[in-house]
């Protein structure tokens, strides 16, 4: 065989996409297809874990089918995922519950428990504060489903048990990626280990945790009858794979201290780069994720609706007439974001929380949205400006604490991803308020060619992951360096600091899956 093939995997909420890729990082194809969300009652949010492996199945199936490569040609695969909901196998590896959904709130008894109880600890031994993720949907299990709970051979994420069941895997041969571990509430994650403390104190069953395994671990191979729901041929290396925020850490090569990622989608992200553990006990605001990376981590924190609060402000005041919405042939966002560039930067002193579901980090589910400050002389533009200002701000906060964790940072560049990052206008803005330049990235699905790169590192194509991802993050357009005096116009002072203190009936049926053929370069 003259070629070498890789597949990623993305694993999302609400679609999974899969990518082809030539060794040298060449896009073959792509692949997309929904995954169904069920609101069986309110505050409940499932999703079925056969959903991620039937999404999995037929769009890596169309892949190697629309691209005419030979299944022999691919030499391994891994997936990314979804990262603080948590799923369930029995002992033969069938689903024993149904996917607990990040989204799901129906934990909230137990965040609070743990917060109240163990806060502090939880928060320094896995560096992520009690949140809606792993640890508190467990003890809702053990606690309100006793039966369901006994079912439970281990709990694993939608990457595990894609790859587990591409591997034929059993119940007590289930693995979580250590770039997962921090949302799992019992994790020792500076070292990498389930921590005896955390789950005696919480009553956590540690039989039912999965162990702890590297991104490029081997899970496996491709199963016969795997073969033939993928299309790939038996015995293809299955890897284990990683959290889609990793993912995307990794495909952004943000692989030096001092780095920082901002995933400017429906929510917004910003994530640094250290090379050391950090655990933000004062501010219960950061949450450090272990990178892919050896010895690098990644303390972050996000808006839960960064980018669908510019959505709802477009779509509820700017493409609007007397209440019906308008037609545009152009890009209304980039309309949009020029209009709100009329507007001074600051908005003269009206000032947007972009917390329109609640805060998120630091844990302030009763924060909503708001703007404040606003007169008789503010125009829409200023509104408009006020909203990408408001997300920008809240960065701020969050760059203002890693600062504080660690004094002699140096933060070199920010590179944004995500349909934000396309924003010259937006881009420009965040690094006026942060001080840090910023360079958007060429390319969109950086998750699952993370996943491939990862892939290839267990087949043995690949030695230095970090050299590999720097080398393929090629940046897209001019870089945006700050200007120091549109900073001091904008009176960023402590704007995101000030405030923050300051909540579909799914069906099972999936629409055919979008796939492409690519002939472009990442």
């Amino acid at each position: 065989m003259s070629n070498q093939y890789l597949i990623g995997i993305d694993l999302g909420t609400s679609s999974t996409k899969s990518a082809l890729y030539r060794s040298d990082g060449f896009l073959v194809a792509e692949c997309a297809e929904e995954v169904p969300i069920y609101y069986p009652r309110p505050g409940v949010v499932e999703q079925e874990n056969n959903d991620f492996y039937a999404t999995a199945a037929s769009t890596v199936r169309d892949c190697i089918q629309s691209s005419g490569v030979d299944p022999r040609e691919v030499v391994a695969v891994a997936c990314d995922s979804q990262m603080a909901g948590i799923g369930t196998v029995d002992e033969d590896f069938n689903p024993a519950t149904r996917f607990d959904s990040w989204l799901d709130m129906r934990c909230q008894p137990y965040i609070e428990y743990m917060d109240r109880e163990h806060g502090d600890l939880i928060t320094r031994l896995t560096g992520c504060p009690p949140t809606c993720n792993h640890g508190p949907k467990i003890l809702w299990w053990k606690e309100e489903e006793p039966e369901a709970y006994r079912r439970i051979a281990k709990f694993v994420t939608p990457a595990g048990y894609v790859a587990g069941k591409m591997a034929g895997l059993k119940g007590e041969d289930a693995f979580m990626d250590y770039t997962f571990i921090h949302f799992s509430g019992y994790s020792d994650a500076q070292h990498g280990r389930w921590s005896d403390e955390l789950c005696d104190k919480l009553g956590a069953d540690p039989d039912k945790l999965p162990r702890i395994v590297e991104p490029w671990h081997i899970a496996g191979e491709v199963t016969d009858a795997v073969a033939k729901d993928f299309g790939l041929a038996p015995g293809t290396i299955v890897a284990a794979g990683c959290g889609d925020t990793a993912a995307s850490a990794l495909g952004g090569g943000i692989v030096r201290p001092g780095m920082c990622l901002d995933v400017a989608g429906t929510a917004a992200i910003l994530m640094g780069c250290t090379n050391e553990f950090v655990a933000d006990v004062e501010h219960r605001t950061l949450l450090t994720m272990r990178s892919v990376i050896p010895g690098l981590w990644n303390p972050l924190a996000y808006i839960a609706g960064g980018g669908i609060a510019l959505r709802w402000f477009r779509d509820q005041f700017y493409n609007t007439h007397l209440g019906q919405q308008q037609k545009s042939d152009g890009d209304l966002y980039a309309e949009m974001i020029a209009f709100a560039e009329s507007a001074p930067p600051g908005a003269d002193g009206l000032f947007f929380s972009p917390h329109l579901g609640g805060r998120i980090c630091p844990a302030t589910p009763e924060m909503r949205g708001a703007w404040l400050g606003f007169s008789w002389g503010h125009t829409q533009a200023h509104f408009a400006r006020a909203v990408l200002e408001g997300v920008a701000y809240e960065y701020a906060y969050y760059l203002s604490i890693l600062r504080e964790l660690i004094s002699d940072l140096d933060l070199i560049e920010t590179r944004a991803v995500g349909g934000g990052a396309r924003s010259a206008a937006w881009n420009q803005i965040k690094a006026n308020v942060l001080g840090v330049p910023y360079q958007s990235l060429r390319g969109s699905e950086f998750s699952s060619w993370a996943s491939a790169m990862i892939a290839g590192k267990a087949a043995g194509i690949f030695d230095d992951l970090a050299a590999v991802a720097e080398e393929r993050a090629v940046p897209a357009g001019a870089r945006r360096d700050p200007r120091a005096a549109l900073r001091g116009a904008a009176g960023l002072g402590d704007r995101g600091g000030r405030h923050r203190r300051s909540g579909f009936a799914g069906d099972a049926r999936r629409p055919r899956p979008r796939c492409s053929s690519s002939l472009a370069t990442r």
